[in-house]
């Protein structure tokens, strides 16, 4: 079986392809992806030279690229494709139209031309907006987007599902809480906050950091995906949940005590607009095709602690900008 993977070079993306090449020996995979700011091919230089791997640069919103690459034959797609900065999104909304909508839709109809037997769109739970405690969402509660990272989030979801109403095309929506683990670019509040931390600055808390996030190890998620791919049913939505909660100052707590750093470094800063409170979702509907977590929020917390703070350099690398000369130097004139 072949499987096309949108925006396999970033944090999720690149997780699921290296699980997925390990655990499915007759799959192949092709990582189809534009290499944008965060899209690091540096993640997967274990992987590169798999028989069963294979690297295509495109655009998904650009239908010249979405031929090219449906030349090949693909029996699966899964969407991992998007632009995801929630604080980007409040600046430059262009981009998420552009990738999260647009891109969807030209994935969509590509994907549908040339019989897909199933498309995995990768979604998130902040497309619920905020949940008052104790309440969880499930999957067909109504869609509140607060940001327009999560309004395009959730456009692209009613656009997967129209295609599964109106032309019977075989998709699935997954839907899953905060990730965290290795390789995840250092916009994101674990990684920033670990490497600002080693670094002695300040860890800009928004507000007074009592915004509750649900947390899951990556693996645990791309596993949830695989569950989906193997035994999710067409025209259904699965929230992937790690039941993790804790607010933003606890989490920073816990990194400042991973990493022996006075919790002095925390400075709290002006909140952001509509910062949702709290995000919260049910994922009894998945577990019921026999996934649940595995991993220890607290262990898993730590071995990626341990995990950057051994990889500094590829850090470094990001942050002087030198993972996106990797593609150049090493993958272009193959």
């Amino acid at each position: 079986m072949r499987l096309l993977v949108t925006g396999g070079a970033g944090f999720i993306g690149s997780h699921f392809i290296r699980l997925a090449l390990s655990e499915r020996p007759d799959w192949e995979i092709i990582n189809f992806d534009l290499l944008t700011y965060a899209g690091n091919l540096q993640s997967l230089v274990d992987i590169e030279s798999n028989p069963r791997y294979k690297f295509a640069k495109g655009d998904i919103a650009n239908p010249d690229d979405l031929d090219k690459v449906f030349s090949d034959t693909i029996d699966i797609v899964i969407n991992f494709a998007a632009e995801t900065h929630v604080d980007k999104s409040l600046y430059d909304a262009s981009r998420f139209i552009r990738t999260n909508i647009m891109g969807v839709g030209a994935l969509l109809e590509s994907a549908m031309a040339h019989k897909i037997q199933r498309f995995i769109q990768i979604s998130t739970d902040e497309v619920y907006g905020s949940m008052p405690a104790p309440q969880m969402a499930i999957e067909n509660d109504p869609l509140r987007p607060t940001s327009p990272y999560a309004a395009t989030k959730a456009s692209a979801d009613l656009l997967c599902l129209s295609f599964h109403k109106t032309f019977n095309f075989p998709v699935v929506i997954t839907r899953s809480c905060n990730n965290y683990g290795p390789y995840q670019f250092p916009e994101k509040v674990i990684p920033f906050f670990i490497s600002e931390a080693l670094a002695g600055k300040h860890l800009p808390l928004y507000g007074q950091g009592k915004n509750i996030r649900n947390w899951i190890h990556v693996e645990d998620n791309c596993r949830a995906i695989l569950a989906v791919i193997e035994k999710g049913m067409p025209g259904e939505i699965y929230n992937i949940s790690g039941d993790n909660y804790i607010d933003n100052l606890g989490l920073t707590k816990k990194l400042v005590g991973l990493l022996n750093c006075p919790e002095s470094l925390i400075k709290f800063v002006e909140d952001r607009p509509a910062h949702d409170f709290r995000y919260a979702i049910n994922s009894k509907k998945i577990r019921n095709l026999g996934w649940s977590p595995q991993i220890d929020f607290d262990k898993g917390l730590e071995q990626t602690v341990e995990w950057y703070k051994a990889h500094a350099e590829w850090m470094q690398a990001i942050r002087c900008g030198k993972h996106q000369q990797f593609y150049e130097n090493h993958y272009k004139n193959r």
